[in-house]
């Protein structure tokens, strides 16, 4: 039996966390915003962070130091190492404090795909830029990965961030298998374009931001709104 929705072949399916299996893309966004805009108001002229446009342009996916430059060259705001560490840093606070108060919610559709993957004996690998994947799972409750590359494992490797192949191949190399046996699930600009570089044999976009077009053009083989359309598709 082979992965549902996807080609004869695939032996694995390895997906990104946040705005992938849980709806923590929006928690993402929100820490971001409130991170930036408190930056922003000591630079005049500068207008606020734009939760609809830079995050899905500039930081989604993105390790956030990379998240971080990113988005302040597209102002022509040029910071030296110091600087940029801290804004990440404060990012990640005010993340981790957003998710002890609120919780972590979970896609309904995505935990019915992932169930179905597992009973067709497809392995699973969670891919993510995030350093808190671990505490993200737990308060997700979702558990039983055969591989999990996140930022710690990407730092401790020296691996280079989406949109890169590296963490995704490296979860491939982790489970033994080359990457055109395996599928990439990204709802993040830089991850369908890293599931792409990496040639991956699949590269599912999952449409959470109104970015269809935006999905094919850097990469998606298929755009779906939520995982659970692929059960009973034929590739």
């Amino acid at each position: 039996m082979g992965a549902p929705g996807l080609p004869d072949g695939i032996e694995a399916c390895l997906f990104d966390l946040d705005g992938v299996l849980t709806q923590t893309a929006k928690v993402h966004a929100r820490a971001w915003k409130q991170t930036f805009d408190e930056f922003l108001k000591s630079r005049p002229g500068q207008k606020p962070f734009d939760i609809d446009r830079d995050y899905a342009e500039y930081v989604d996916g993105k390790p956030r130091e990379d998240g971080v430059r990113s988005f302040l060259q597209s102002r022509g705001i040029a910071l030296d190492p110091a600087v940029v560490h801290d804004i990440a840093s404060r990012k990640d606070a005010a993340f981790l404090a957003l998710i002890h108060a609120h919780g972590v919610e979970r896609y309904p559709g995505s935990v019915h795909y992932l169930d179905a993957v597992r009973r067709a004996g497809i392995r699973t690998a969670v891919v993510s830029s995030s350093k808190n994947t671990t505490e993200v799972l737990k308060a997700a409750g979702l558990t039983g990965f055969d591989a999990q590359v996140d930022g710690n494992v990407a730092e401790s490797e020296h691996l280079h961030g989406k949109p890169a192949p590296d963490t995704f191949l490296e979860a491939a190399r982790m489970l033994h298998l080359d990457a055109a046996r395996c599928a990439v699930f990204e709802d993040a600009l830089a991850g369908v374009e890293a599931g792409r570089a990496g040639n991956f044999g699949r590269v599912v976009g999952v449409d959470r931001a109104n970015q269809k077009d935006a999905l094919y053009r850097h990469g998606a083989d298929v755009v779906v709104e939520d995982l659970e359309e692929l059960l009973g598709r034929t590739a």
